[in-house]
């Protein structure tokens, strides 16, 4: 049983292995949004419900459903909860798990676990809904969810600021952090690439005229008007020189244009050879992640000579998505024949630095076979113990998260 909700994965969550005969399970039609609690700030739903869908109800309430990513109009909360998804706003108010109260989950042997309970304090045992958020329906469907809601906050700044260079990204990070403490609420990382491409793709000027290799996209919101604060930040960053330029967004429409820059990366989707491209979920250590770009890149000159290599996403956090391909025709051979190395190599460049091949986008197939060094095989076989108390049978998404015997090989 293979359940699917918005389809939007990255990792193959939601695909049919290829040793597996199985049975799809659409969540399309759990579409309902059941109750708000506005004095306790919280939203029940069904597993189908759009993470758009549930931002919009939240603020005829005047609260907010902080997670947030691309994908928000067709992503379902099933799915999110599935994958403990992150997004733009993990900065400020945590991955998914931080969001969800209480789950409903058909498991296995067809039983349904009532567990939508709205308290936010309770240690009356072990916290079992944490085992189905993130575990992409190998235990079980989550169908129903109870969500936490937070206060809306009708101010809000953005920022594009082109920086100087990787090497003063910590410097950089650590004095926003220091002047703007919890109004921070997102902090992307954006290539120079990305930004052409896009632009370019849709005819719509660039949100800076000063070029750089890569920019920040911040977004400071509260209760009370932000912009001082924001200028405040720009300013000590500039006569720092941790950036050359920056632009604030003077509307909701200009707003709208900056964030729209960063909602339509990844930019390999505008190349011929973007089926070849290695595209990665990785995340770091915060102060490592200009190290990392520019390992990735080392081993990418290294093996692939002529590809394209850049990181875009959530500089707050750490988690960077990186991305590999060919550009020119007479380099795809080439690349098709290293790729596997190549992808390796930056696997092993990812736990050099202490990091994770998957932050936000789950295992699903496309790392199952990859991940296993990350953890220590008593790690493994912790998971195993579970899976088998609750899907003896592996009935549940098999082939995902963790193979039923053995430690995921590194191939």
């Amino acid at each position: 049983v293979v359940p699917q909700g918005g389809n939007t994965g990255l990792s193959g969550g939601t695909v049919v292995g290829p040793d597996h005969e199985s049975i799809v399970l659409s969540t399309s039609r759990l579409d309902r949004i059941e109750s708000i609690d506005p004095d306790g700030a919280t939203m029940t739903v069904q597993a189908g419900v759009t993470i758009e869908a549930i931002q919009t109800a939240a603020a005829e309430h005047g609260l907010q459903f902080a997670p947030d990513w691309g994908a928000r109009g067709t992503a379902t909360i099933g799915g999110g909860i599935s994958t403990n998804a992150g997004g733009n706003n993990v900065l400020r108010y945590g991955p998914m798990r931080s969001h969800v109260l209480g789950l409903e989950v058909v498991l296995a042997d067809g039983t349904v676990w009532d567990g939508l309970r709205s308290l936010r304090k309770d240690v009356s045992g072990y916290d079992v809904k944490q085992l189905f958020i993130g575990a992409e329906g190998t235990l079980g469907v989550v169908t129903r969810a109870v969500l936490s809601l937070v206060p809306a906050t009708p101010h809000t700044q953005s920022a594009f600021a082109a920086i100087d260079g990787l090497g003063r990204l910590r410097e950089l990070t650590q004095l926003v952090r220091r002047l703007t403490g919890s109004e921070l609420t997102a902090y992307e990382l954006v290539p120079d690439i990305g930004v052409e491409l896009v632009c370019k793709h849709y005819s719509v000027a660039r949100p800076i005229a000063t070029r750089a290799e890569y920019y920040v996209l911040l977004k400071l919101a509260s209760t009370r008007p932000v912009q001082e604060d924001l200028l405040t930040v720009l300013d000590r960053a500039a006569t720092q020189g941790l950036i050359l330029d920056a632009v604030v967004a003077e509307s909701a429409a200009h707003n709208d244009a900056l964030w729209f820059i960063r909602d339509e990366l990844p930019p390999e989707r505008y190349y011929a050879h973007q089926k070849h491209a290695i595209k990665l979920d990785t995340v770091v250590p915060v102060d490592k992640i200009g190290e990392f770009i520019q390992l990735v890149q080392e081993v990418t000159d290294e093996l692939t000579p002529g590809a394209v290599c850049y990181g875009f996403g959530h500089v707050g956090d750490g988690n960077i998505h990186m991305r590999v391909l060919p550009v020119a025709d007479s380099a795809v051979d080439h690349f098709v024949a290293n790729r596997s190395l190549l992808r390796r190599r930056i696997d092993e460049a990812t736990w050099s630095l202490r990091g994770s091949l998957s932050a936000e986008h789950g295992i699903g197939i496309e790392l199952i076979d990859r991940i296993g060094p990350q953890k220590p095989d008593i790690e493994w076989e912790l998971m195993r113990a579970i899976k088998r108390a609750l899907d003896p049978n592996d009935l549940m998404n098999p082939g995902k998260v963790v193979p039923m015997t053995g430690v995921p090989p590194h191939q």
